[in-house]
Formats: structure tokens, C-alpha cells, sequence
């Protein structure tokens, strides 16, 4: 087994943190595999934890315990099985985030449900060589019909992990179906976004219902049109839903005519171009939503970041009617909520605009992340009325 000693201080962050970084440890003793179980102690021998270690990666080890515990097929059910019931606990059943890595105590793993189906993505190392205990355990928790793989993610670079994705138990049903909101979706497991539909904006896409009704609404980089349905669940007389992606639009309206939505209709465009040639149009709208990727994925990136953001929500600002609504978001947690405020504050002065702010919002509760993590308020949604 490795056994890690931390610099002299470096204890104070370890001991309320799960990542150890390479540049606190003094030294490492022992030997085993990568991805194996090492030890990190301080400097005088005081234990902080256990974890998976990569000497690839700048999180050398992620801790998963702090006590002697066992790291083993036991432990795992164990956190899965509690993590399970913690959603169940806030009512969630069809499909929801059933592991959420840090948060619920096993680091780069995640799992989302959907329905009978798993859809599991491994980030790092530690759980990578672990993939057929995970499948083990995940079959034990959940009895799934299929668990599929959705590891083609750039992220595993850092962990000198090649990107993957493929069925890992059962088959997979590619004409599954979800619930949510009242609503019939069909999720696309093999190639829709991250482990196949964003799940942390169910609730936020549900209170689009209550500012709905009789707008004419647009729904800006819809992805598989999730805003666009419940807008048109609660009686918006006209929404457009426009994104890049023509396999996303296929979904949105695959998901439209599920659910006999016919003010629904689809644009493949660019977001920035639509929004500059709706301006120049005069083009106005009652409702609109703005949930782009992320601008910024790194500290180094927010001032660019934060000017991408700024832009695009000024061009959104200008094309609100008076006494419309504009949903606005960031999945970027280096986006702040003070920042993003002062971004939305900013944007409306360009826009010349005034507006008022009517909710903030954050991820689902099944996205919950504890405390002090730094990805802890990574989802933000803010909700402006034009006055």
C-alpha cells in the first residue's frame, strides 16, 4: 500500500476535504497498482483517510474514508443503497441522480435512473479499475434492466483515462421512455447529453409551468427541448425551441408529438446569430430560456467566461417584451451567484432594460452536494421579469 505524509499545515484542508492534491504531500512510501487503496497521514503520523491513488492525475488521492473501514464490495452497497434512499426519501422514483461521486461518498462515480435503466459514468482511476464490482453492486441496489456506460467525457484525460461508453449489463432499450413533470419524454441513453438528459433542471423546468401560460416563448440552446415541453404544458400559445444540434431537435420533436404539443416547433440555428437577427427583426417574445453550456470551466476562463455570458443575455434582454419573463442559467460553478447577478445587472444596462428578479434557483435535490465542495452550487437559474 502507498502511504502519503502531507506537508506540514496541509492537514487543516484534508481533514473537512475529499481530494488530496499532489502538491501537499511530502512524500509517499510503499508501492501497489494505480487505482489502488493508499493511506495519507500528517506529519506526525495522524491518519486523514483512505482513498484511490493516481499519480497521473493532480488529485493524487480522493478520499472515501477517514477511519479504518474497509474499501470494499460492502462499503460500496453500503453508500449506494443510502444514497438511493436519501432520493426515494424526497419523492423521486422514475428517474433522478442516484449517485452523485463526492456527495455521497464515492468520488467520480456517477449513476442516473432512468426508469429501469442505469446510466453510469466513471471519471476517475479509483473506479475505473472497479467497473465490475460497480455493476455488481449497482445490479444488487437497483435490479436494472440495463446499465449503460457513458464515460466519453474529456475529463478522464486528466486521469489518463481514455474516453468510453457501451452497455455494461443487459440491453438497452433504445426507445425508452421517462416521466417527468406529467410528462412523456423519450431519453436517447447512447448519445444525448452527459449520461443521456440533464436531470438537475427537472424542477426548474417544472416552475417554467406558473409564468407559461398564453406566451409566445423561446427556448434558447433546448437541447431535447425539456423547457420547451413544460412551457407548452402550461399553456404557452407558441414555442420555439432552437439549438444546433439536429439530433437534438429530432428528440424535442419526437417528444413534442409524444405529448401532442403542436405549438412546438424546431430551429436549427445558432444561438448567437438567431438572437442578433431577432433583434434586427424586432422579433419579441413573452418567455424566454437561456440554459447554455458552460463558458467557463476553469478559473483561468471566467473573464472570458463571464463576457460570453454577458453578451448573450444582454441579446436575450433586448428581444423580451415588457412584462416577460427570461429564464437564465449557469452550469458553471466558477460562475458564482454574486457573479452571475452582477452579470445579469450588467446585461440589462446594455440591454437598456430594467428588471426585477423573481427567483434564484440551483440544482435538483437529488443533485445535492455537501457543503464546502467546491461544485457545491455549481447550477444556477435566475428568473427576471422585464418591467
Amino acid at each position: 500500500m502507498y502511504v502519503l505524509t502531507l506537508k506540514k499545515g496541509e492537514e487543516k484542508r484534508a481533514d473537512k476535504h475529499p481530494w488530496i492534491f499532489a502538491n501537499t504531500v511530502q512524500k509517499i512510501e510503499g508501492k501497489d497498482s494505480q487505482g489502488s487503496v493508499a493511506k495519507v497521514v500528517t506529519q506526525t503520523g495522524r491518519l486523514v483517510g483512505y482513498g484511490f491513488i493516481n499519480h497521473a492525475s493532480k488529485i493524487i488521492v480522493r478520499l472515501l474514508t477517514r477511519d479504518e473501514t474497509p474499501i470494499d464490495k460492502k462499503l460500496f452497497l453500503e453508500r449506494v443503497l443510502k444514497a438511493k434512499a436519501q432520493r426515494e426519501a424526497l419523492g423521486y422514483g422514475d428517474n433522478y441522480r442516484a449517485v452523485f461521486s463526492e456527495s455521497d461518498g464515492l468520488p467520480g462515480l456517477i449513476v442516473d435512473k432512468y426508469r429501469d435503466h442505469l446510466s453510469v459514468q466513471l471519471l476517475t482511476l479509483g473506479m475505473d479499475v472497479r467497473r465490475d464490482l460497480i455493476t455488481e453492486v449497482l445490479k444488487e441496489a437497483f435490479s436494472p434492466s440495463c446499465i449503460y456506460e457513458r464515460s466519453d467525457v474529456a475529463s478522464r484525460a486528466k486521469e489518463g483515462l481514455p474516453e468510453r461508453k457501451g452497455v455494461l449489463y443487459g440491453t438497452l432499450d433504445k426507445n425508452l421512455t421517462i416521466a417527468e413533470n406529467g410528462l412523456t419524454l423519450a431519453i436517447d441513453l447512447e448519445n444525448g447529453q452527459k449520461t443521456g438528459y440533464f436531470l438537475d433542471q427537472k424542477e426548474t423546468r417544472a416552475a417554467i409551468t406558473r409564468y407559461a401560460k398564453g406566451r409566445k416563448t423561446l427556448d434558447l440552446f433546448c437541447n431535447q427541448g425539456g423547457f420547451a415541453l413544460n412551457a407548452a404544458k402550461g399553456g404557452a400559445k407558441e414555442v420555439t425551441a432552437v439549438d444546433v444540434s439536429e439530433t437534438a431537435l429530432a428528440q424535442v420533436e419526437k417528444n413534442a408529438a409524444l405529448n401532442g404539443f403542436a405549438q412546438i416547433k424546431t430551429e436549427k440555428a445558432d444561438v448567437f446569430a438567431y438572437l442578433r437577427e431577432s433583434k434586427k427583426k424586432l422579433q419579441r417574445y413573452d418567455l424566454i430560456v437561456l440554459d447554455p453550456p458552460a463558458f467557463t470551466k476553469s478559473s483561468d476562463t471566467v473573464k472570458e467566461g463571464y463576457k460570453g455570458y454577458l453578451t448573450t443575455n444582454a441579446e436575450a434582454l433586448s428581444i423580451l417584451e415588457k412584462g416577460g419573463v427570461m429564464f437564465t442559467c449557469s452550469c458553471s460553478r466558477f460562475m458564482t451567484i454574486p457573479l452571475f447577478l452582477k452579470m445579469v445587472e450588467e446585461a440589462a444596462a446594455i440591454a437598456k432594460v430594467n428588471v426585477k428578479l423573481l427567483e434564484i434557483r440551483t440544482q435538483a435535490p437529488d443533485h445535492a452536494s455537501l457543503i464546502g465542495l467546491d461544485d457545491a452550487l455549481y447550477l444556477k437559474t435566475i428568473v427576471l421579469m422585464r418591467v
